[in-house]
């Protein structure tokens, strides 16, 4: 993993995506620097999660405009899918409970191999694969601050035996073994104690300051972030759990 990424910068144009049954959110404007944390903040059913997934390529936009990384979209979607990467979204990439630590990340590593590493990767000898992932997972794991060893089982540790701040350090740590130049994190405030929040936003916030631009779903935004205000929802007529899904419009989901 490149240590020392360069992030994307970020711009929108009253961007929106509209469902089946109306606005998931509409006239989003933004403009974000390399490296920038970015907080898109309102109320659960604000079409948060949807922001996210349009800007990272796997959800298309029906309004506006956008670029990540000078990539414009709805146009370059698998594009921009190469250079973000998503950490703990609901229905795109979710730590399954049942798989300790290190099972996630061989998993990651498995899935990067196989997708962004071509087939040299995959034809390298298994040795020099397996060692080569342990560098990257290590780096990973020391750019969000988890340190295995001292769960309660180590690296095999199950994630639903996770706290929700680990929880979020794992997925950071996954989400980062692409090197992406965006991560999106979602939720990120759901689940935090008072004590716990500080300390998750200064997370994203080390992120960032390594390089990666971080874009984050949020109820209350810190006051040092480029912040997207989203109101109630746009549609009335879309009652706030049906915010439109990842698998709701063509593109979604894809990791």
């Amino acid at each position: 993993m490149d240590s020392t990424p360069q992030g994307a910068a970020l711009t929108a144009r009253r961007l929106g995506v509209r469902g089946p049954r109306g606005w998931a959110f509409q006239d989003v404007d933004v403009t974000a620097g390399p490296g920038a944390l970015v907080a898109a903040e309102g109320p659960s059913g604000s079409g948060r999660t949807s922001l996210l997934l349009a800007l990272t390529g796997r959800m298309r936009a029906t309004a506006g405009r956008a670029e990540v990384g000078g990539l414009p979209l709805p146009r370059a979607m698998a594009a921009v899918r190469r250079i973000t990467a998503p950490a703990h979204v609901p229905g795109v990439t979710e730590l399954e409970g049942a798989l300790s630590v290190a099972e996630h990340l061989r998993e990651r590593a498995l899935i990067q191999r196989r997708f962004t590493g071509g087939p040299r990767a995959l034809l390298r000898p298994r040795t020099e694969r397996r060692a080569a992932d342990a560098v990257r997972a290590e780096a990973a794991l020391a750019a969000v601050g988890l340190d295995v060893g001292a769960l309660p089982k180590g690296p095999r540790t199950l994630a639903r035996d996770l706290g929700r701040l680990p929880s979020l350090r794992l997925s950071l740590a996954l989400a980062l073994l692409g090197a992406p130049r965006l991560v999106a994190v979602d939720d990120v405030d759901l689940g935090l104690t008072e004590a716990e929040r500080p300390c998750a936003w200064g997370l994203l916030r080390s992120v960032a300051e390594g390089g990666t631009t971080v874009l984050a779903a949020c109820a209350e935004a810190p006051r040092d972030a480029v912040v997207v205000s989203l109101g109630p929802r746009p549609n009335k007529d879309l009652r706030p759990d049906e915010e439109v899904t990842a698998d709701a419009l063509p593109e979604a989901g894809r990791a």
